[in-house]
């Protein structure tokens, strides 16, 4: 068994070493496998280079979520207000009519919005560095403005067979 394994094993080296060393077409199929080896080995690399700028990039971050969670500084108003404004637009929700204000690390909202998507709202807000307290004079509604009257009637469960 063990020749038969040995046998095959010098048949394929031998195709292989024809493949490459044939007269006619070898050396176009060398310069291709050179090519092939220099272009994975420049991917790897590129590769190792993006991973080595993300880890570095990611450690400054946390470096820096750390030392700001450290230092309790006042946080200017205008400042306070675009990390508020960012914050909501991470949340899916319709809060294009919510204005911001704040004032002494206190923020307070006003406008309409949509009783479902007020939770996650408020707990993004929360989470915002600086942000002390929240004042709430924003007019909650129990559907959206911009819903079509077949969606209405399908949300108060009207028109179930």
């Amino acid at each position: 068994m063990k020749k038969g394994l040995d046998v095959l094993c010098g048949v394929r080296i031998g195709a292989g070493l024809m493949f490459v060393l044939d007269p006619a077409r070898g050396r176009r199929r060398r310069d291709l496998i050179r090519d092939k080896f220099v272009s994975t080995t420049n991917k790897i690399g590129d590769l190792g280079e993006k991973m080595a700028r993300d880890l570095r990039n990611r450690v400054q971050g946390v470096t820096a979520e750390a030392t700001a969670a450290l230092i309790e500084d006042n946080v200017p108003d205008s400042v306070l207000v675009e990390r508020v404004h960012s914050a909501m637009g991470r949340v899916p929700a319709n809060h294009k009519g919510i204005e911001v204000f704040a004032g002494n690390g206190i923020v307070t909202l006003r406008g309409q919005a949509d009783a479902n998507e007020l939770p996650a709202l408020m707990a993004e807000i929360r989470k915002v560095r600086g942000v002390k307290d929240i004042v709430s004079e924003l007019k909650v509604q129990k559907e959206p403005d911009n819903m079509l009257p077949h969606e209405q009637a399908r949300a108060h469960g009207a028109g179930r067979s």
